[in-house]
Order: C-alpha cells, then sequence, then structure tokens
C-alpha cells in the first residue's frame, strides 16, 4: 500500500477519534456546542472524505486496471485536504472566539474552504484521469 495512502487513512481515523470527542463534549456540556461545524467538518471532511480518498487511490485503479495517473497529485491533494480543513476549521474558531476580528478570520476560513475545494478538485481529476483514460494496447 502506497504511503500516500496509508496516511490518507490515518487522518481520516484521527479525525474520526477527535470529532468523536468533541460530540462527546457538546453532548455532556452545551458551552461546547459552538463546536458543531468543527464536529460535522471533521466528521465529513475529515473521517468520511479522507477513508474515501485513501481507499480510492488503492482500490479504483486496480479495479479500472490502470495505474493511477499522478502520484504527485495524490500527494500534494493529501497536503492541501488538510491543510484547507484545519486552516478552515481554526480560523471558523477564531472567528467565533474573536469577534472583533471575526471578519479577518471569516475571509480566512473561506480562502481554506476555497483550498480545500481545490483538493477535492485534485482528487476527482486524478481519479478521471486513471479510471477514464484508454488503455494501452
Amino acid at each position: 500500500m502506497d504511503r500516500f495512502v496509508k496516511a490518507f487513512i490515518f487522518m481520516s481515523i484521527f479525525y474520526l477519534m477527535t470529532s468523536s470527542f468533541i460530540g462527546v463534549a457538546m453532548l455532556s456540556n452545551s458551552r461546547y456546542l459552538p463546536l458543531k461545524f468543527v464536529h460535522s467538518h471533521l466528521m465529513l471532511l475529515g473521517w468520511v472524505s479522507m477513508m474515501i480518498y485513501g481507499v480510492g487511490y488503492h482500490i479504483l485503479p486496480r479495479f479500472a486496471g490502470r495505474v493511477l495517473k499522478s502520484r504527485a497529485v495524490a500527494i500534494l491533494q493529501f497536503w492541501t485536504a488538510n491543510a484547507g480543513l484545519l486552516g478552515m476549521l481554526g480560523f471558523y474558531l477564531a472567528a467565533y472566539y474573536e469577534p472583533q476580528s471575526a471578519g479577518t478570520y471569516r475571509t480566512l476560513s473561506a480562502a481554506f474552504g476555497g483550498l480545500e475545494v481545490f483538493s477535492i478538485a485534485l482528487f476527482v481529476y486524478n481519479m478521471i484521469a486513471t479510471i477514464y483514460t484508454k488503455a494501452p494496447e
């Protein structure tokens, strides 16, 4: 199994544990309810998406009988997906806890959200280029 595949799976498990602790904290004390956005994004973009990326990179090329189009794009996607997620959530929290600078933090959060979208586009490109290219004859 490729290192970047293992990295996606490891981060997926890390985000699952982190978001689970946040979920329990929100249930046990209502002062943590503002973390709903963080909790849901760690679950969906962290746990679920990272697992899909890792398993997808490992299995889908094999199912298609192809070699992955670009390992470099997959590695770049790993870093942009994680930076996008953590930056978006970090600046979202900063906007909540420092309302005097909320505008700046919201802008930064949105910029990192854009990085997350870019990372998704990298995955889409890599999968389409891998699966739908003509097989060598």
